[in-house]
């Protein structure tokens, strides 16, 4: 069966590649893709996948564009990192929806559910799982403020108002664009998902920024970008990891 992966994240396509393949040794993994402009560059010029693993969210928009722009006609199984509540209301009509990080066992379920739909099958649930993906995303709400403590008070963070948030010995902080430093009750993997995908980016395990507080980007390394954000520190770095940097500039292009 050959398989394609549309991920832009590098280790999370290499980790499912490799359950992938450990799952059936007769699992050929033909193309990893990173956007949706590099996934309709493959399609067009090789023979369609017999499955194909989309990652919702990609760093140049949604991976169900791709079905918009050319005639694509293969079965897909889609990744998110969205609440599970909202993926389990998929599951219904879709061919399936995993949750990342992808569990072994539902992967596994995933294959067989594929495996045991006959092609017009294949062709209806995913036509329902496009439109109802699509109605999900449009009524998908993002974080509007947090709230913090100060003292003995509580107050409220516009997202308009933050540079970045940043995990430091296991706890997570937001930085106002004054420069403020505030704790928070949430990982950054929460954060992530609860903030708007266009004007936020996680460039590394650290940092996560808001694209209106970039002041300036320059070559760090061979491969690597340094940004420079509002609120920053003296002698503070905030570096785009080396995986990361290609997903990085697609999504500023966007």
């Amino acid at each position: 069966m050959r398989v394609l992966i549309v991920e832009d994240e590098p280790l999370a396509a290499e980790r499912l590649g490799n359950l992938l393949t450990e799952l059936d040794q007769h699992i050929e993994i033909v193309m990893f893709c990173d956007s949706v402009r590099q996934t309709i560059k493959w399609l067009e010029a090789n023979p369609h996948p017999d499955l194909a693993f989309f990652d919702i969210q990609l760093g140049d928009g949604l991976s169900f564009e791709i079905f918009d722009k050319g005639e694509f006609r293969f079965p897909v199984i889609f990744t998110t990192a969205y609440d599970q509540y909202a993926v389990k209301a998929f599951k219904v009509n879709s061919i399936d929806y995993l949750l990342k990080p992808i569990d072994g066992v539902e992967l596994e379920a995933a294959i067989i559910k594929f495996r045991g739909m006959g092609q017009s099958s294949v062709e209806d649930t995913l036509k329902l799982a496009l439109q109802n993906a699509s109605q999900m995303l449009s009524q998908q709400q993002y974080k509007e403020r947090y709230l913090v403590k100060v003292g003995d008070h509580l107050k409220m963070i516009p997202t308009s108002d933050l540079s970045f948030f940043y995990s430091l010995d296991k706890a997570t902080y937001l930085r106002t664009r004054e420069g403020r430093n505030y704790a928070i009750d949430h990982t950054l993997e929460q954060i992530e998902a609860q903030c708007d995908p266009r004007q936020f980016y996680r460039i590394s395990r650290k940092f996560l920024i808001n694209l209106q507080s970039i002041r300036d980007m320059v070559a760090y390394g061979t491969s690597r970008l340094k940004i420079k954000v509002t609120g920053q520190e003296k002698g503070e770095e905030l570096v785009v990891s080396r995986e990361r940097v290609k997903s990085f500039k697609t999504w500023l292009d966007r």
